[in-house]
């Protein structure tokens, strides 16, 4: 008889680990200090381990010791869950399980032959992919996936958007890889002593090092970042004092989010407090979707893509009456984009992750061969963006409208 069990994974995890072993080459999460995402990942190779007889090999940049690697991860996910604790043999340096699963740990630099001389390797887990250089990523790949079905898993916190791992697996993706951020803000089983920790540190910290720590942001921006050090994560509640609130709304396709933002103004500092997405949203659903994750919508003007005149009509026959489509003229996206940066600061509450995402993947062209930043920002990641640009439209005006007049 076939028994079943129940696992606990952050929910934005489950797309990454839910399809059968062999249906992707690479599974990659990154993200910032309590996501869960070592966790997750040490929990479902032992869950892998348990249902088949595998060899699975974790690795990191430098491993001095047994200390230094994932070993305490797979065993801490082991003894937490008791029928993988009665599989696994757990040792001071070792791990097996009955059928004949084993782990093993090793690390990259100075152990290029070690590792070339693995054989069967089904599972690779490379923690910590951030400090692996790009001569160890070939290395390790010419190494790992000589068996049918075997896998690549990598686990990361950016630190910056030049590094192999950022190269390899957000700018220029492999294809069929399945890659997700998450961060503390997305992982349900957030412990509560180590929120506390959090929210010190979100006092102590200067806003970028917190960034890089606990919301997955680069630590060191990159030249071609549109809004690099102008923006920080943090909670707030708007007063009475502010202006605002504002909203925008930008319609998606088959594949971009429809994106609605609730922003404020203050002090010289654009406040982004609600977000609301979703890919493949219908016109039909729009309206309540709206509504539920922007309480005041109703009662404030909302200011809209004119691409989708269609769309802003049947919004206000359908309960958002007060919404208009926005002005659009040459170099309205570079007039809006410098009213942002002009503000003092862009402030993020925590429940705006997808905004949050935007503005630190936000960036200019590069020329392919020397790498010099071009003045054209690049058409992607910047739905929300949009969004709050359509919300600020009153106030950025713009010169290049009275060159080019209304597009």
């Amino acid at each position: 008889m076939t028994k079943s069990a129940s696992i606990d994974l952050p929910p934005s995890l489950v797309p990454v680990y839910a399809p059968l072993r062999g249906s992707a080459q690479y599974r990659a999460t990154y993200g910032g200090r309590g996501s869960g995402k070592s966790q997750s990942a040490a929990l479902m190779a032992a869950v892998w381990g348990f249902a088949e007889p595998l060899r699975i090999l974790c690795t990191r940049e430098l491993q001095v010791s047994i200390k230094d690697s994932f070993h305490r991860e797979v065993k801490d996910a082991i003894e937490r869950t008791p029928w993988l604790a009665a599989h696994y043999d757990v040792g001071v340096d070792y791990l097996r399980g009955r059928n004949g699963t084993e782990f093993v740990f090793r690390g990259l630099r100075h152990n290029s032959s070690s590792i070339k001389s693995l054989a069967g390797i089904d599972l690779t887990i490379v923690e910590e992919a951030e400090d692996v250089p790009e001569d160890s990523w070939l290395a390790l790949e010419a190494t790992v996936f000589r068996k049918p079905k075997s896998e690549l898993w990598a686990l990361w916190n950016p630190r910056s958007d030049a590094s192999p791992v950022d190269k390899r697996f957000r700018q220029t993706p492999p294809a069929g890889a399945i890659i997700r951020e998450i961060n503390w803000s997305g992982n349900p089983f957030f412990p509560p002593n180590l929120n506390l920790l959090r929210q010190r540190e979100q006092q102590r910290l200067d806003p970028a090092t917190y960034a890089h720590i606990w919301e997955g942001a680069y630590l060191q921006n990159s030249d071609a970042q549109v809004f690099a050090n102008k923006f920080e994560v943090r909670e707030f509640e708007p007063q009475r004092q502010w202006d605002g609130p504002y909203y925008g709304l930008d319609f998606g396709f088959a594949q971009d989010p429809t994106a609605a933002i609730e922003c404020y103004l203050h002090n010289d500092c654009v406040y982004i407090r609600r977000e609301a997405g979703r890919v493949g949203l219908e016109i039909d659903d729009t309206p309540a979707f709206l509504r539920e994750r922007m309480p005041l919508i109703e009662q404030h003007t909302v200011r809209a893509d004119s691409a989708r005149p269609e769309s802003i009509s049947y919004l206000q026959r359908h309960g958002i009456s007060s919404i208009k489509p926005v002005k659009k003229w040459g170099g309205s996206v570079e007039d809006g984009v410098a009213f942002i940066k002009s503000r003092d600061r862009v402030i993020l509450h925590p429940d705006c992750a997808e905004t949050a995402r935007e503005f630190r993947l936000y960036s200019y062209k590069q020329d392919r061969l020397s790498g010099d930043i071009m003045p054209k920002i690049v058409d992607a990641n910047n739905h929300f963006i949009d969004a709050l640009r359509y919300a600020l439209q009153p106030m950025i005006g713009g010169t290049s409208q009275q060159v080019f007049g209304v597009l």
